[in-house]
């Protein structure tokens, strides 16, 4: 296994390499190159993710000249049992306030989790709503996009249902999905937990 992830946030090509050789044909030469070293892969995305959300917007929504993206979150409130979300939606110079609540048992087994997936489905279906074409999805647990693509094994109701919806809308909405590193000063990212806490009671 490679002893380190090499990530090139500016360069000739950006993206994580595996071998410094690879990574330095990348970035000498190239003036202004941003580049780090990390341990794991995670590490490394989140080096190129987090510092890169208005980019990754612009890059991502090039389609939709008012780029139009959702930050989601979940949260758990132990002591009632409630799950739930929170996030906003922004298209067309426009804030939409993303919130929602639950406390089925079973959806509840997966605590904040059953919030984060909730929160990513209101938002997509939000901008289908509008007849938006393209959303970015902004969020920090990886589930969010690994069960909506089929990487992650789904064994419960609420990661089924988060994949047969996802797949319901390929054919009226492309959704682009960007992790950034939670509780790390992102503004919308810390909207959205703050969001998600308020709508299950935790103040």
């Amino acid at each position: 296994m490679a002893s380190k992830f090499y990530a090139v946030r500016k360069g000739k090509k950006t993206g994580i390499f595996m071998k410094w050789d690879e990574c330095k044909s990348q970035v000498q030469g190239y003036s202004a190159a941003e580049y780090k070293s990390f341990k794991t892969r995670e590490e490394a995305l989140e080096y190129l993710n987090n510092e890169a959300v208005k980019t990754n917007i612009e890059k991502n929504v090039a389609k939709e000249p008012l780029n139009i993206y959702a930050f989601v979150d979940g949260s758990f409130n132990q002591s009632t049992g409630t799950y739930g979300y929170g996030g906003f939606l922004m298209h067309d110079g426009i804030k939409e306030v993303l919130q929602g609540s639950g406390n089925d048992a079973e959806m509840a087994s997966m605590r904040n989790v059953a919030g984060e997936v909730l929160g990513s489905m209101a938002a997509i279906k939000r901008a289908i709503e509008l007849n938006l074409t393209e959303i970015a999805i902004y969020y920090d647990y990886m589930g969010i996009e690994q069960w909506a693509t089929g990487s992650w094994k789904r064994n419960k109701k609420g990661t089924i249902d988060y994949y047969n919806y996802i797949q319901s809308v390929k054919d009226k909405i492309t959704i682009h999905f960007v992790k950034v590193k939670g509780h790390s000063g992102v503004d919308g990212n810390e909207e959205a937990d703050r969001l998600a806490k308020k709508a299950v009671g935790i103040v």
